[in-house]
């Protein structure tokens, strides 16, 4: 016979996994906000002379790199969102 979980598991789930996901999406959001970061020193989206673009362009390159960073930590990033998911787990657990 198979073991299935209750329907209202599946419906509510419980704290601890609430406080995952949310630790997880917080993680994840502030590594793509440093590698958004980055991105600007290092000149993404940067204009390459006065005939590239307009003053149009510098407003909607910072759209540009915080999709490029979102991108970049769906895809793995550089590591820091599973650190810093493990110390905010890490804090949650000692409360």
């Amino acid at each position: 016979m198979t073991d299935y979980l209750p329907v209202a598991a599946l419906r509510s789930p419980n704290a601890t996994v609430v406080k995952e996901m949310s630790a997880r999406q917080a993680a994840e959001k502030l590594e793509a906000s440093f590698l958004a970061e980055m991105l600007k020193s290092a000149g993404f989206g940067a204009q390459e002379n006065s005939f590239s673009g307009s003053a149009g362009e510098d407003q909607f390159a910072s759209f540009q790199r915080t999709a490029m960073a979102e991108q970049m930590v769906k895809r793995g990033g550089i590591g820091l969102a599973e650190a810093f998911y493990k110390s905010m787990m890490e804090k949650i657990d000692d409360n």
